[in-house]
This record gives structure tokens, sequence and C-alpha cells, in this order.
């Protein structure tokens, strides 16, 4: 991780040694900043049409956050925090002084965060930011209130998945009781796997990408270690 507010072009999704970088899709860029002590990803997705932008956790380093945005010259329009823990929103209330935009977060996390939000977000919402329309997917486990945002792209069909702490490369995200553990499953299998095709491309709250396709042959192996 790096507090250098440079954007690569060369989308790896790996961020260990690399400052903020792009990929870029037929309607939209997808900004992936690694921020913090516990190397949260902060994402920023841009409408190519509008320039209109969705922050997707500002998590931490509010000051690096704030110089990217400066760097891609778009327009804020939406900050959006996919579940309550501390380290997913600890810039929020700094990113949304600077900007003055909205915030939106899951029902059932929304009243643990700093900043109340504008939007209520339940499964199945439809959330617009200029032309792009991301899918919530309300995923219980993790938290109560956690959502995904799952963003199309309409050229090559390709879905684009932020997933918060809910998925990761390897597995689901932490859960402390087996009930936890079993809903959380029970939302991926159904709501995730169940649903989306394995060229998905899963964008998690902390470290690498990864794709349905790499993590759908292990959901077995899951449920069987029980994390």
């Amino acid at each position: 991780m790096t507090s250098d507010a440079t954007v690569s072009d060369d989308y790896t999704g790996d961020l260990s040694e690399s400052g903020p970088q792009r990929r870029t899709l037929s309607n939209a860029t997808i900004v992936k900043i690694s921020v913090g002590p516990m190397d949260n990803n902060t994402y920023i997705v841009t409408s190519t049409a509008t320039g209109e932008q969705l922050i997707i956790d500002a998590a931490n380093d509010g000051d690096t956050i704030l110089a990217v945005l400066r760097e891609l010259g778009g327009t804020p329009k939406l900050i959006f925090t996919t579940h309550r823990h501390f380290d997913h929103w600890q810039a929020l209330e700094q990113v949304v002084a600077a900007t003055g935009i909205p915030t939106a977060a899951g029902r059932l996390d929304a009243a643990e965060l700093p900043v109340p939000p504008d939007t209520i977000v339940d499964n199945g919402d439809l959330l617009a930011v200029g032309d792009l329309t991301f899918t919530a997917i309300h995923l219980v486990g993790h938290t109560p209130g956690s959502i995904a945002l799952a963003l199309t792209d309409p050229a090559d069909g390709v879905v684009h998945l932020f997933t918060g702490d809910s998925l990761f490369p390897g597995g689901p995200g932490r859960t402390t009781q087996p009930s936890e553990f079993d809903s959380l499953m029970s939302g991926l299998d159904e709501k995730v796997f169940g649903r989306y095709p394995d060229s998905t491309v899963v964008y998690p709250g902390h470290g690498k990408d990864t794709t349905l396709g790499t993590e759908r042959p292990h959901l077995q192996e899951w449920r069987a270690r029980g994390w």
C-alpha cells in the first residue's frame, strides 16, 4: 500500500506494492485504493459518459481518497458503505465534509455509522449514479446489514461485484457463530453464486480481487471447514 495518489492503468487488483489502480470498462472506470493500517479497499467508480462517481467505503486515509478524487477530476455523487465495521468508515465524515455528497448503506447496519445515511438500502434496490446502475445484494452473516453491489458492463455482460467483507479470495468473510456462517454461506449460494456467472469479478473489502469461477469449486470445502 502507498499513499501516492497517482493512478496506474496497469490494473492487477494487487495493491500490496502499488498505489491506486484503474480498470476500464465500456461505460465506467473502477479505481481501487488501499487505505489505512488494515489495508482496506476503497473503490471509486466513475461513469464514462457523465463523470459522476460512486465512492465505495471511505475506509481510512481521507486525504488520500480526496487526492485521488481530485486527480480523477470527476463529480462525486454518492458514498456507499458496505457494512458497519469501523475500519470501513473511518474517513466517511471527512470525505462527506469535503465533498458535501449524500451517503447510503444497508438498513440493518445504518445506525452504527458515524454519518446517518441519506439513503437506506435493501436487497434488490437499485442505486443510480450517472448512467450506471448498481444492484444491492443483502448478505447476512459478517454483519446483519452487509450489502454487496453489482454493476454489469453492457458491452460484454461481465458483472463487477463489490462484496465488502462478505466474500474474499478463498472464502466468506469472518463470522463469530455457526448461525452467522450458515446465513452468510446460504446468502452467497443463493444471491451470488446462484445468480451470477463464473466471469463475475469480485472486489473485496481487503486484499486482491477474484472471480466467482475461481471460488465456485471450493463452496463445499468452505461449508465443511465452517469458515
